[in-house]
């Protein structure tokens, strides 16, 4: 049966109304997660938000972004501050939960080429550097699981790893802190590598890794012991489709962004056969059993971090609507 998620981000600074709301509207057909409310400022970001469950290594922000050094400060206090109360919100509004629930992490390599280091340049031009980030995030990733299911104990946790600057990283493409060159490309060995590294905190918890940028590397991602992939399928050309079918063969999972985030209205504008109609019309194209289309999982294309609350709930109920006509479509 298609179920639906959500990436990660909600409009807004009430996270006690956000946690509800992604409750009533995800728990009992859906899979829901914990969101992420960036509007309450810095550490409520993704990649602050993630810096701040790094392990023995600290960060602050700069005008250039988030920084290492050498001890917590005032900008890792109010990241943790606003952890805690997320995670307290999240006890509360699921108290007795025993279904699947979602948190979502910064990738190492998005992490990595975000935070900067003392000399002013991003960690990722570091082999050193990346490698205590690589460790640092699994360790991280541990403690943090361990928090969470504590806190609810019946929950099924579901790790979503989020790499939206993967293929930049391996293409060569990030600029360097004088904007005048381009950082050297990283080896696609050494990716899948770092990625296997932080997914293994997750044990046997379902992962997904989540790329919604174009040229998403799914080979690479076959290698890192994911269990499935997450993507922005309108963004997809036909060698990516193809590469994406040989991913789905290969075993992996597809969590397909289909509702479209691109406008703060997009999920009022659109009806359940627009979103869905391209998803099973690519399907049928590279040749997948329309059965297995049971399997996927449907979200928004991007987090809803831009659009109203109301635009956010509205978009997030067509996700469920949509699984619902996904799962009759690969039953028919």
């Amino acid at each position: 049966m298609s179920r639906a998620s959500g990436v990660g981000s909600w409009p807004g600074a009430d996270v006690r109304q956000a946690v509800a709301a992604v409750r009533d509207l995800l728990s009992e057909d859906g899979l829901p997660y914990l969101p992420e409310l960036p509007a309450r400022g810095p550490g409520a970001d993704i990649i602050g938000r993630s810096a701040g469950l790094l392990a023995d290594l600290a960060v602050d922000l700069q005008p250039m972004g988030w920084r290492f050094v050498d001890r917590p400060g005032r900008d890792a206090h109010r990241t943790s501050g606003l952890m805690r109360q997320d995670l307290d919100e999240l006890a509360e509004a699921f108290d007795g939960y025993a279904g699947d629930l979602k948190v979502q992490i910064a990738g190492p390599w998005t992490l990595a080429s975000s935070v900067w280091l003392h000399r002013g340049e991003r960690s990722v031009v570091d082999a050193g550097a990346t490698r205590d980030v690589v460790a640092s995030l699994a360790q991280g990733l541990r403690v943090h699981l361990g928090v969470v299911a504590q806190l609810l104990p019946k929950a099924t946790l579901v790790v979503q790893i989020d790499e939206p600057g993967l293929p930049s990283v391996l293409a060569g493409r990030l600029p360097t802190a004088s904007g005048f060159g381009r950082i050297r490309a990283i080896d696609p060995t050494a990716a899948a590598e770092g990625l296997r590294d932080v997914v293994a905190p997750a044990g046997d918890r379902h992962t997904v890794v989540h790329c919604c940028a174009p040229e998403v590397p799914f080979v690479l991602l076959r290698d890192t012991g994911v269990k499935a992939v997450s993507v922005d399928v309108a963004l997809l050309s036909p060698k990516g489709w193809e590469s994406l079918a040989a991913t789905v063969e290969s075993g992996l999972a597809l969590w397909a962004g289909v509702v479209p985030t691109d406008h703060a209205d997009a999920g009022a504008r659109s009806q359940v056969t627009d979103v869905i109609g391209p998803l099973v019309k690519a399907w049928r194209r590279v040749g997948l059993p329309v059965p297995d289309l049971s399997r996927v999982t449907l979200t928004p294309a991007c987090g809803l971090a831009g659009f109203t609350p109301a635009g956010a709930r509205t978009a997030q109920r067509l996700a469920v609507d949509a699984a619902r006509a996904l799962t009759e479509t690969a039953g028919s």
